[in-house]
């Protein structure tokens, strides 16, 4: 039996500890939890699924969108190795158990910080090994690309550690494409970022024309400097008219930001209501935003894609539609991530993320039982790119591997032979 805290069905506690975050994959129920607090836990977990042939998911924060957080089998749970610590005061240490949260107020502690998402309880490993993209991406690039070294548990039980120098291709791997793929990483190390002040960006607009809106973020969002980041979001529920708002932030003082923000609005014909709140520490710029990405409560579904041009009038017109035709289908959201800056400043090839030259993000969510999701997807579609974000997987996604890997691929799965080569580290769309 397991040298670790584990639950079983029978165990007291065992219903709050097997859920994911995700109410989609609620149901499932893991034969075993183990509450991993060490690297050693880590391997004596591995073996014992070896021995047993269960498969395992590794779960940090227990987030993903595709389940992957959570099995039948075994979950081996690392939130509980989550230290976090600095050296020569700019590489960070951070367990794969931490939470952004939790690592935005260390690393501020120190001056530092890194470029990461908005949601407090996401966990820094899948979000850095998926990619990374938050407000200060533009500016300082994925989360992966500020990663220089990592500690991995293989399928074999040994543990290795990985770097430009020391087992590069794996290291390679693990920057874009590595959740869950190759072993268990249960430590990061970056190179932080100075923690800026920040001026904290949001206005909502209605009854405007929201077409000229989104026309217009396209068009000046991705080619923004890269010390603003202004995403979009266009929404309709049932009651209320379709509405936009812009969030984001930057790292320039009000005014220097306003007249930013000025050439967006003239272009958008839209209000300059714009509400700044300046001198915003990083964490507490973070704190303030809830991320749109955020698992509700309720189930919902999304589907995304990557877009290296802007949209057509045509598409645009026929993507926003729905968003007036349907006011009784319950809440219905694009949301739109600028993209370009330090994110594209790489060569596709120089890690696993292979998506360098993407102008945005869009992301369609809506009510689990509305058919207008893929609807909205297969519209917008006619534009993309064909590019999926690695950490917003789509199971129904028929050509995967190009999608989110792109001319990356044949390496990973070269590499995946390397590491894991009777596929210990399995689940659906894994290399």
């Amino acid at each position: 039996m397991l040298d670790l805290m584990v639950f079983s069905p029978d165990s007291p506690g065992y219903d709050t500890i097997r859920r994911t975050v995700n109410p989609a994959y609620q149901h499932v129920r893991p034969r075993l939890v183990a509450m991993c607090r060490s690297v050693q836990d880590v391997v004596n977990a591995i073996a014992y699924a070896a021995a047993t042939g269960d498969r395992i998911a590794v779960r940090s924060g227990g987030h993903c969108f595709a389940g992957r957080s959570s099995t039948d089998g075994i979950v081996l749970d690392v939130s509980g190795i989550a230290d976090i610590s600095m050296a020569n005061d700019q590489v960070a240490t951070i367990g794969a158990g931490a939470r952004l949260g939790q690592v935005y107020a260390a690393l501020h502690a120190y001056g530092r910080t890194l470029p990461a998402g908005c949601g407090q309880t996401v966990g820094i490993a899948g979000l850095t090994l998926g990619g990374g993209i938050g407000l200060l991406g533009r500016k300082y690039g994925l989360t992966c690309d500020r990663l220089v070294g990592a500690q991995v548990v293989l399928a074999d039980g040994s543990v290795v550690e990985c770097d430009h120098h020391r087992e590069p291709d794996l290291f390679w791997g693990l920057r874009g494409a590595g959740g869950g793929q190759f072993g268990v990483v249960t430590a990061l190390r970056f190179d932080t970022a100075p923690s800026p002040l920040t001026t904290r960006i949001q206005a909502r607009w209605s009854g405007i024309a929201v077409d000229k809106l989104v026309a217009a973020w396209q068009t000046w969002a991705p080619d923004a400097p890269d010390d603003i980041t202004v995403n979009l979001t266009v929404e309709s529920e049932p009651g209320v008219p379709v509405h936009a708002t812009i969030f984001g932030a930057a790292t320039l003082d009000e005014q220097s930001t306003r007249e930013l923000l000025r050439e967006f609005t003239d272009l958008a014909g839209a209000p300059s209501s714009l509400a700044l709140r300046t001198g915003l520490p990083y964490p507490l710029l973070k704190n303030s935003f809830a991320d749109p990405r955020e698992i509700p409560e309720r189930v919902v579904q999304r589907k995304s894609e990557f877009f290296s041009h802007s949209m057509s009038g045509n598409t645009l017109a026929a993507l926003l539609a729905p968003l007036d035709d349907a006011p009784s289908a319950g809440r219905r959201q694009l949301a739109f991530t600028a993209m370009g800056g330090a994110y594209n400043r790489i060569a596709e090839d120089a890690t696993a993320f292979a998506h360098r030259s993407e102008r945005f993000l869009l992301e369609h969510l809506g009510e689990a039982a509305d058919s207008w999701v893929d609807h909205s997807w297969t519209t917008a579609h006619t534009d993309g790119s064909g590019r999926v974000y690695p950490n917003f997987p789509d199971l129904s996604l028929e050509n995967w591997a190009e999608a989110y890997h792109a001319g990356n691929y044949a390496r990973l799965a070269a590499i995946k032979n390397i590491y894991d080569p009777q596929r210990f580290f399995d689940f659906p769309q894994a290399i």
